[in-house]
C-alpha cells in the first residue's frame, strides 16, 4: 500500500511552496461527513498555514461523491487556482461501490483533460470505515492535507 510509505506525517511545511496570492476551491461530499469533514479540515489548515486567505477558499457541499464531479466542473469556472474534490466511498454489500468509484475517478480525470484548472481527487475509497478514520486524520495522516499540498504544486505550475 503507497499509505505506508508517505503520509502527511511525513511531508515538512517547508518543502510545500507557498499557496500566498492563490485561490482554490473545495468541493465536499456530505456522504461519510464524519470522514469528509476531516478531509477538509486538513486541506483547510494547510492553505491557511500556507498563506491562503480565507477568502480565497471557496467551499461548496453536495450530496456524495459522484456529485463531485459537477461541483467540481462548476468551481473551475469561478476563477480559481485549483479545486479538491473531497469524498468518502466505504465498500458495502453491493457493487454500487465500484460504479460510484469509478465514475468519480473518470470523471474527475476528464475535467483534467478538458478543463483549465487542476482537480485533485481526494477521494478515500476504502473497505472498512477504520480505514476512512485513520486516512482522514487518524494514524495514516490526513489525505486532505496531501491533497491541498497537491492543489498548491499544480496551481504553481
Amino acid at each position: 500500500m503507497a499509505t505506508l510509505h508517505q503520509n502527511s506525517f511525513s511531508v515538512s511545511l517547508e518543502d510545500v511552496p507557498s499557496a500566498k496570492g492563490l485561490s482554490f476551491g473545495i468541493v465536499v461530499s456530505e456522504w461519510n461527513a464524519e470522514i469528509t469533514e476531516n478531509l477538509y479540515k486538513g486541506a483547510y489548515d494547510l492553505f491557511i498555514a500556507k498563506g491562503v486567505l480565507p477568502e480565497q477558499i471557496q467551499r461548496i457541499t453536495v450530496p456524495g461523491s459522484f456529485e463531485l464531479i459537477y461541483g467540481s466542473k462548476f468551481l473551475q469556472n469561478q476563477k480559481v487556482d485549483a479545486v479538491i474534490a473531497i469524498g468518502s466511498v466505504i465498500q458495502g454489500e453491493t457493487k454500487h461501490f465500484d460504479f460510484v468509484c469509478q465514475a468519480t475517478a473518470y470523471g474527475i480525470k476528464d475535467l483534467n483533460v478538458h478543463g483549465e484548472v487542476p482537480v485533485i481527487f481526494c477521494v478515500l475509497t476504502d473497505n472498512t470505515l477504520q480505514q476512512a478514520q485513520d486516512r482522514s486524520g487518524g494514524k495514516l495522516g490526513n489525505k486532505g492535507t496531501e491533497a491541498a499540498i497537491a492543489a498548491i504544486k499544480m496551481a504553481r505550475l
